[in-house]
């Protein structure tokens, strides 16, 4: 689960941390009024987390890293799929009158897109990170429906918990 570089794993912490509040944040259209408290304590925390691994990757950024010219090009390949893949799908749900997919439908293609990362990124938490979120993904709509849910709050809540916790991992991971 270790990065192979401490670096690396913090700016991990910065990114998950970030895209943790934003799921926190997706949550928040409708969810149900118990869960208000909690998803912006998540969002919250999140932001903490995130600016935390920010100020530590600015302390660490002449420290080693996996990213090299390859690597770097290699990463912005897999990143603009999963925006293509994810803004078509969601354009697409939209068009047949399935918006509120496009949580569950965004957060597989982010679960898809940690995989290649694992090995290019050489960092096998992002591989766990990848299969919670996909799981996240699939169970959402059929436990929102059976619930009464808005697929929004339950993809939401998931993502930003595995996302949260994988964050404060990789922190853990880079200063221990």
């Amino acid at each position: 689960m270790t990065a192979e570089f401490p670096r690396d794993a913090i700016a991990t912490a910065a990114v998950f941390g970030f895209f943790a509040s934003a799921w926190f944040g997706w949550a928040q259209d409708q969810p149900p009024p118990a869960w208000r408290r909690w998803l912006a304590a998540g969002s919250g925390l999140s932001l903490l987390t995130a600016a935390a691994g920010g100020v530590l990757t600015w302390r660490h950024w002449t420290d080693p890293t996996a990213f090299d010219a390859d690597t770097g090009r290699a990463f912005g390949v897999v990143v603009g799929v999963e925006f293509a893949l994810a803004g078509l799908g969601a354009a697409l749900l939209t068009r047949r009158r399935h918006s509120d997919l496009n949580p569950a439908w965004v957060a597989l293609v982010v679960g898809v897109h940690l995989i290649p990362l694992v090995w290019l990124l050489q960092y096998p938490l992002l591989g766990v990170v990848a299969a919670l979120v996909i799981l996240v993904a699939v169970l959402a709509v059929p436990l929102a429906r059976s619930r009464s849910l808005p697929v929004s709050a339950v993809t939401g809540l998931g993502c930003g918990c595995v996302l949260l916790a994988a964050a404060w991992w990789s922190l853990a991971d880079a200063l221990l």
